[in-house]
C-alpha cells in the first residue's frame, strides 16, 4: 500500500517545514507531471505491441470506441468543474491556529487546523460531488446511444454488451475519484497525483495484457474484454490510493471526502459555494466545444469508418505519432519560450515597439527557420525510407497478423503526413505564443471549417471511394492542410514589414532531395516481396538506409553543424575542429 501523504517522497519536496513559493512548488508539481506522463506514455507503447500480436484490427478499432466513449463521459461531467476550481480555490496558506500545544513548522503541523482551511476543502470537495451527479445520467444516455449507433458487427462482438457496461462502471469509478483529486489539487500534491496515474496504468496495462495472453493461450474470444478489465482496475486502483492518501489530509482537517452540510448563507443547498458553479456553468459551453474540436476526428472516424479500418488507423497513428510525440512536442514547448518574448500580435505595429523588440524577433525569426529546416529533413527521410520499410517494420514490431489487412499500407501512408504534423507544431507554438484572445478565437472558428473539411474528406474518401483505412490518412493530411494555412497565413502579417520566413532556407539542398529519391527507388526495387522479405533483402535495405542517411549528413552538414550549440562546441574539441574546418572550406570557397 502506498504511503500516507504526509510521508510521500515525492510529495514531501513539496511540503519541507519552511514553506516554500508557490511558483516553486508549482514548478516542482510540473515537472513530476511531465515526468509521469512521459513514462505513462513509454508504458502504453510498450503494451501496445504486445496487444497488436494477439489482438486483431476490429478489437484494437472497437478498444478505440469504447476509449472514447469513457473519455466524453469523463470531459462532458468534470472539466468545467475543475476549471471553474483551479480558478476559485487555491492553496490556503493562511495562518492555522495551533493545536494540541503543537508550534508552527513542527513535524504535526498537519493538525494545525483552522476553521477556514477546514471550509475551503470542504467546498471543493462538496462541489466535486456534482461531476458524480453530471455523470450518471451521462453515463446511461450515451450508452443507450452507442447501442443504438452502433453497427451489427459491433453487436455482434462478443462480450460487447458486458464490455460496454464494465467501461461505464469504470467511469464512474474514476468520477467517484474527483473530490480526492480536488483535494490533491488545491494542496499541490502533484507527486500524489502522479503516483496514483502511474500505478494505476500499470496495473492497467498488466491486466489487460494477462488477460488477452490468457485469451489466446486458451482459444477463448474475448472480444474487447481485456481491455474493458484494464479500465477497471485502472479505476480501482485510482480510488485506492487516492483515499489512502487524501483521506488523512480531510480527517486531520476536519473536512470529508463526502458531501456536507457548510453553514452560511452564501451555500446552494446548504453545501455548494455559488461562485464556483456560476464559473462551471460559463465554461461547460466551452468544455463541450473544446472536446468536439478536440477528438471530433476521433467521432467521425468512429462513425464512418469500419472497424478493422479503425484499428489500423490506431496502429498507424501509434507508430507515426511517435515521432510528434517524442520529439516534435519537446521542440515545440521549449520554443514556445522563445517566442513568448515576442510582443503581442496588435502591438506589431507600432515601431517604437518593434525597435525595441528586434532582437528577440529576429531570434524567434531565425529560430522558427531552423526548425523547419531540421523538420524538412526529417521529413525527407519519413518519406524516402518510411514508405518501402512500413511491411517489415510491422512484422517485427507487431507481428504477423497485421501484415495481411490493410496496416502496412495505412503506416506508409502515415508516413506523408509526418511533414504535415511536424509544420503544423511548430507553427502554432508561435500562435499560441504572440496571438490575442480575439485572433485565438477566430483560429477556434477556422477549426470548424477544418473538422467540416475532415467530416467531407472523409466521407468522400470512405463511403465514395472506398478508401478504408487510407482515406482516414488522406482526410487528416487535409484537415492539417487547413490548420497550417491560418497559422502560415498568421505568422506571414505578423512578420510583415520584417524580415520573413523563406521557403529556400527551409527545404533540403537539391543533394539531399537526390539522395532520398535515389533510396526510395533502391528501396523499393529491394523489398518487392514487402513483409515476405528475406534476411538479404534486409541487410540490403539497411545498407541502403544508412547510405541515405549518411548522404543527407553530408549535404546539409554546414546547417547541421550552424545547429551545434556553443557549449557543445567548447566542450568537445571534435566539434570545433568540425566547425572550423567548415569554415575553412567557405573561406576558400569565397576566395
Amino acid at each position: 500500500m502506498p504511503e500516507p501523504v504526509a510521508d510521500s517522497k515525492l510529495d514531501r519536496h513539496l511540503q519541507p517545514s519552511s514553506k516554500p513559493s508557490t511558483a516553486s512548488q508549482s514548478a516542482l508539481g510540473a515537472a513530476i507531471l511531465v515526468l509521469n506522463q512521459i513514462g505513462t506514455r513509454a508504458l502504453t507503447f510498450a503494451v501496445n505491441q504486445v496487444l497488436f500480436r494477439y489482438l486483431s484490427p476490429g478489437i484494437y478499432g472497437l478498444a478505440t470506441q469504447l476509449e472514447l466513449f469513457s473519455v466524453s463521459i469523463l470531459c462532458f461531467s468534470r472539466e468545467s468543474l475543475r476549471v471553474a476550481l483551479q480558478r476559485q480555490l487555491g492553496v490556503d496558506e493562511s495562518p492555522k491556529e495551533q493545536v494540541n500545544g503543537a508550534e508552527p513548522g513542527e513535524k504535526n503541523k498537519w493538525q494545525d487546523i483552522s476553521y477556514g482551511h477546514a471550509r475551503r476543502i470542504q467546498e471543493v470537495v462538496n462541489l466535486s460531488h456534482i461531476a458524480l451527479g453530471l455523470g450518471l445520467p451521462l453515463t446511461v444516455l450515451f450508452s443507450w446511444l452507442y447501442l443504438q449507433s452502433a453497427d451489427t458487427a459491433v453487436l455482434e462482438t462478443n462480450y460487447l454488451i458486458e464490455s460496454l457496461r464494465i467501461y461505464a462502471v469504470a467511469t464512474i469509478l474514476e468520477l467517484l475519484v474527483e473530490p480526492a483529486f480536488a483535494v490533491a489539487k488545491q494542496q499541490m500534491l502533484d507527486g500524489t497525483r502522479a503516483w496514483a496515474e502511474f500505478r494505476a496504468s500499470l496495473i492497467k496495462c498488466l491486466v489487460t495484457c494477462a488477460t488477452a495472453v490468457w485469451a489466446s493461450r486458451t482459444g477463448r474470444d474475448l472480444g474487447v474484454l481485456p481491455f474493458a478489465m484494464g479500465q477497471l482496475s485502472y479505476a480501482v486502483i485510482l480510488n485506492v490510493v487516492y483515499l489512502w492518501t487524501v483521506g488523512p489530509i480531510c480527517a486531520q482537517n476536519a473536512a470529508s471526502l463526502f458531501p456536507t452540510i457548510i453553514p452560511g448563507d452564501e451555500y446552494l443547498l446548504s453545501r455548494f459555494s455559488r461562485p464556483p458553479i456560476t464559473i462551471a456553468a460559463t465554461f461547460y459551453g466551452q468544455a463541450i466545444f473544446n472536446q468536439i474540436l478536440t477528438s471530433g476526428d476521433s467521432y467521425l472516424i468512429a462513425a464512418l469508418a469500419p472497424l478493422p479500418a479503425q484499428g489500423a488507423y490506431a496502429l498507424a497513428s501509434n507508430y507515426g505519432g511517435l515521432l510528434a510525440r517524442m520529439l516534435f512536442q519537446p521542440i515545440e514547448e521549449s520554443s514556445r519560450s522563445l517566442f513568448g518574448r515576442l510582443p503581442p500580435a496588435q502591438t506589431t505595429t507600432s515601431t517604437s515597439t518593434k525597435s525595441t523588440d528586434a532582437t528577440a524577433l529576429k531570434q524567434a525569426i531565425t529560430h522558427l527557420t531552423i526548425i523547419l529546416h531540421f523538420y524538412s529533413l526529417l521529413s525527407l527521410l519519413a518519406i524516402s525510407l518510411g514508405p518501402p520499410l512500413s511491411p517489415l517494420l510491422l512484422r517485427t514490431l507487431a507481428g504477423s497478423r497485421w501484415t495481411t489487412t490493410e496496416a502496412p499500407a495505412v503506416l506508409a501512408a502515415y508516413c506523408y503526413l509526418i511533414p504535415l504534423l511536424a509544420t503544423n507544431g511548430i507553427l502554432e507554438a508561435f500562435v499560441a505564443a504572440v496571438a490575442t484572445p480575439a485572433q485565438i478565437r477566430a483560429q477556434s472558428f477556422w477549426k470548424v471549417g477544418q473538422l467540416c473539411a475532415f467530416a467531407g474528406t472523409c466521407y468522400l474518401a470512405l463511403r465514395v471511394a472506398g478508401m478504408g483505412a487510407e482515406g482516414l490518412v488522406v482526410a487528416n493530411a487535409v484537415a492539417m492542410g487547413c490548420r497550417i494555412l491560418w497559422s502560415w497565413v498568421f505568422v506571414g502579417d505578423y512578420l510583415r514589414g520584417e524580415r520573413g520566413l523563406r521557403l529556400e532556407e527551409m527545404v533540403p539542398s537539391m543533394g539531399s532531395l537526390s539522395v532520398g529519391f535515389g533510396a526510395r527507388l533502391g528501396l523499393s526495387f529491394l523489398l518487392q516481396k514487402g513483409s515476405d522479405a528475406g534476411l538479404v533483402e534486409l541487410a540490403e535495405s539497411a545498407v541502403v538506409a544508412g547510405a541515405c542517411g549518411i548522404g543527407v549528413l553530408f549535404f546539409e552538414r554546414k546547417f547541421l553543424i550552424s545547429m551545434i550549440p556553443d557549449a557543445a562546441i567548447d566542450r568537445f574539441p571534435i566539434l570545433q575542429r568540425l566547425v572550423d574546418s567548415q569554415l575553412e572550406s567557405g573561406e576558400k570557397k569565397n576566395q
